[in-house]
């Protein structure tokens, strides 16, 4: 198993509705930045549910904060 693998299983999984509650966006929006190759992908977590791994999307959530304070310095 990978340094990513255990690091994730320090989190939680997280549904696409906790996933927008988390981050603000709407579904579409998670979806359309995932496109664009800038927000994680859902792991499957059954035959017909994926889920987000938390530590994944609080990453993202650091990485965009980090953009906002590099934008205003």
């Amino acid at each position: 198993m990978d340094t990513t693998s255990v690091e994730a299983l320090d989190g939680r999984f997280l549904r696409l509705k906790d996933v927008c509650n988390e981050t603000g966006m709407p579904a579409s929006s998670v979806y359309a930045e995932m496109a664009k190759g800038e927000f994680p992908r859902p792991v499957p977590i059954s035959a017909r549910r994926v889920a987000w791994l938390e530590p994944e999307v609080k990453q993202w959530k650091a990485k965009q904060i980090a953009k906002r304070d590099k934008a205003v310095a």
